[in-house]
């Protein structure tokens, strides 16, 4: 069987984003493979912790994973900061005389946008909406990378390594199965410190938010980063989940000054895309919010932004809201298309205008989240995993068992869709299925 085989067998999707399927991401030739071990998002440490325990194991597939794909040219990104990971890399790469190189990135976000780090280390830009591909590189996600290493002995993906932080009793770095509850995740970390909190599935960047309350009906899947449990107030994300978009649009209607900050700092403009969050302000600010959206020059911009929240999180002295309003626009004009007709001519004072994490989380009010991490980790193994049949980009895997089997863990549970982007589905532990809908539920011991 081959690399690719043993990839699509196993279920592998990339860990660190939407969850591409990976056999389709890995069928190319390229001349760079670029392994993503920025952690990008500020207070998850889960891509630290596998550098520092899974080097060698990483190096590995990441060998045969640039014969695969034949890429002549193989790094490993990782910020300069995180010296102890770096040394822990370059013993690895010592012992097996590898010649992986390392990258070491400023300490800036989004250092790990994808785009990002193809400028970083190649210096070629990736055109807007576009892949890496389209430039000679592929990149993947250092846990995605551990899982491919997993597959080369044929051991499907079943468990996650996750961050658990914030507000929480002792933070920790967790391996879970899949489907496991993000309630008992939070609660493996002591419980919540603090009362009434938001809970946030990925980073404070751009991980998705919800009330406290729904922690027991929400599932770790194959892209979950990281659960944080952050304060119901007083900081960035809870004031932006309690405003609508029509509150937000109106807000840019009456405060926006058009200072551009919004456009200087904005990450992508600053590689040569053609994207200025200030105008796309300014243009919707004229918006009657109850008429269709026209598209034109301005409000195709928003189509291409990556919603890294620079804009409305650090840029704005007004305390307003870009991201959103991009991604108000986006809903909008789906369907139609962005075409890039400047020169993609990155900025001379890019390197003048990369933003440090801390500094961002002190204008989201989360420095003491960000300051305070206690490195530990754990294992979990839940009685009952519910595991969802769509967790990538893609059509959602297909059932192929029934209420009341038993199954073992590693065993198929939901299979490929055929002829489309999708993902094979296991079974993340040993038990009996309760239910199968969207949602295969088993329950151990059973």
């Amino acid at each position: 069987m081959s690399l690719l085989d043993k990839v699509f067998a196993a279920g592998l999707v990339g860990e660190g984003g939407a969850g591409f399927p990976t056999h389709i991401k890995l069928n190319c030739k390229v001349e760079y493979l670029l392994l993503n071990a920025a952690e990008c998002e500020p207070l998850l440490h889960t891509d630290k912790y596998l550098l520092r325990n899974f080097a060698g194991e990483i190096l590995d597939a990441l060998k045969e994973t640039a014969a695969l794909v034949e890429a002549s040219r193989v790094f490993i990104a990782v910020k300069g900061v995180n010296t102890r990971e770096i040394a822990s890399l370059e013993k690895a790469i010592a012992e097996k005389k590898s010649s992986v190189q390392i990258f070491k990135l400023d300490n800036y976000y989004p250092a790990g946008d994808e785009q990002m780090l193809v400028y970083d280390i190649t210096g070629r830009v990736v055109p807007p909406g576009q892949i890496p591909l389209t430039v000679g590189a592929v990149v993947s996600n250092a846990a995605t990378m551990l899982h491919i290493y997993d597959a080369l002995s044929g051991k499907p993906l079943t468990h996650k390594y996750l961050t658990v932080a914030g507000r929480v009793n002792k933070s920790a770095v967790l391996k879970v199965p899949i489907g496991t509850s993000y309630a008992e995740c939070i609660a493996a970390c002591g419980g919540p410190s603090i009362g009434g909190y938001y809970i946030v599935g990925g980073g404070p960047m751009m991980g998705r938010v919800f009330p406290g309350a729904e922690a027991e009906n929400l599932s770790v899947t194959k892209t979950t980063s990281g659960i944080l449990v952050l304060p119901a107030e007083g900081n960035f994300v809870a004031r932006t989940e309690a405003l609508s978009v029509r509150h937000i649009l109106a807000r840019a209607k009456a405060a926006c000054i058009q200072c551009s900050f919004c456009s200087d700092l904005c990450p992508r403009r600053l590689i040569g895309h053609t994207l200025y969050p200030s105008k796309v302000m300014r243009k919707m600010a004229l918006q009657d919010f109850n008429k269709p959206l026209a598209a034109d020059d301005i409000t195709r911009q928003a189509l291409i932004c990556c919603e890294c929240g620079v804009c409305e999180t650090f840029a704005c002295p007004m305390g307003l809201s870009p991201r959103q309003v991009n991604k108000y626009v986006k809903q909008r004009l789906k369907g139609e298309k962005f075409e890039q007709k400047e020169p993609l001519s990155p900025s001379p004072l890019r390197p003048y205008r990369k933003i440090a994490p801390k500094k961002i989380m002190a204008r989201m009010g989360l420095l003491e989240e960000y300051s305070h991490w206690n490195e530990d980790y754990r294992d979990l193994e839940p009685k009952k995993v519910r595991i969802p049949c769509s967790q990538h980009i893609g059509a959602p895997a297909l059932p192929v068992v029934s209420a009341g089997d038993r199954v073992e863990r590693g065993q198929l549970i939901a299979k490929a869709a055929e002829g489309k982007p999708s993902a094979n589905i296991h079974a993340s532990i040993s038990g009996r299925v309760a239910q199968v809908d969207s949602v295969i539920v088993i329950e151990g011991g059973a």
